[in-house]
């Protein structure tokens, strides 16, 4: 979806999915895991747009979840910052990661929607979707150490996988990521991707970061880890 407000967007993109109501069903606790790992701006492409997140919260809410976090659209935030927050869960379908500590909130969730922002990024070369995971478990560094990408496409292989992604590209940060130095990082290209297909979903963001800056699907290793451990397909033409 494209050329709206974030909130519009999302409506549109529901709607296209045949409502909020398909992934999120009365009574539910969901979490949302947008991508909130930097001090910056929302001009300054850092962290998801707090607009969708905002307009999201209110659609879980509204289809009856009985628990959303995120506070001023009446849900909650959840604490990360210490590894009592996080358990050990296996990852049979993992290469190189077997096993990950887990944040307490997505194991006890009933459905999780996950709402990266659109970035390039120093180690993984693009942040979306997959990388986004990486925000739900404690030990980062063990996937530093022993083959980033296919740590990334191991982690997607949990079983409680998200109900939806949502891809802000209202702005992207096109270097300098996954921090940004300045508004120079970034371009403004109000879209919004949904798909339940993480694989796709990731493809399809390549697609537009290439409109804004060359980066070639074999930098962006983990989506095609991702495919090999059939989490989703590449050939967007395959999709409805």
């Amino acid at each position: 979806v494209m050329g709206g407000e974030p909130e519009v967007m999302l409506d549109k993109a529901l709607e296209a999915l045949g409502g909020i109501g398909n992934f999120v069903k009365k009574g539910q606790k969901i979490v949302i895991k947008p991508n909130i790992g930097w001090d910056r701006s929302p001009e300054l492409a850092g962290n998801t747009n707090p607009k969708l997140v905002k307009a999201l919260v209110k659609k879980c809410l509204e289809a009856g979840a009985s628990k959303v976090a995120v506070k001023e659209a009446g849900g909650i935030i959840m604490p990360a910052n210490d590894e009592k927050y996080f358990k050990e869960v296996s990852i049979p379908g993992g290469v190189n990661l077997k096993s990950a500590k887990i944040h307490e909130a997505l194991i006890e969730a009933d459905a999780w929607i996950n709402v990266p922002v659109l970035k390039n990024h120093g180690g993984a070369k693009m942040t979306c979707a997959m990388k986004n995971y990486m925000g739900i478990v404690w030990d980062r560094r063990f996937f530093h150490q022993n083959d980033l990408q296919q740590c990334i496409a191991d982690i997607c292989t949990w079983q409680k996988k998200p109900v939806l992604n949502i891809v802000d590209a209202y702005r992207i940060m096109h270097q300098n990521g996954p921090q940004g130095k300045s508004a120079a990082d970034v371009a403004t290209l109000k879209s919004l991707i949904a798909s339940p297909n993480i694989v796709a979903i990731d493809t399809a963001a390549l697609r537009l970061f290439n409109q804004v800056k060359k980066l070639d699907m074999a930098a962006v290793g983990h989506i095609g880890k991702g495919e090999a451990l059939k989490l989703g397909t590449t050939n967007l033409d395959n999709v409805t």
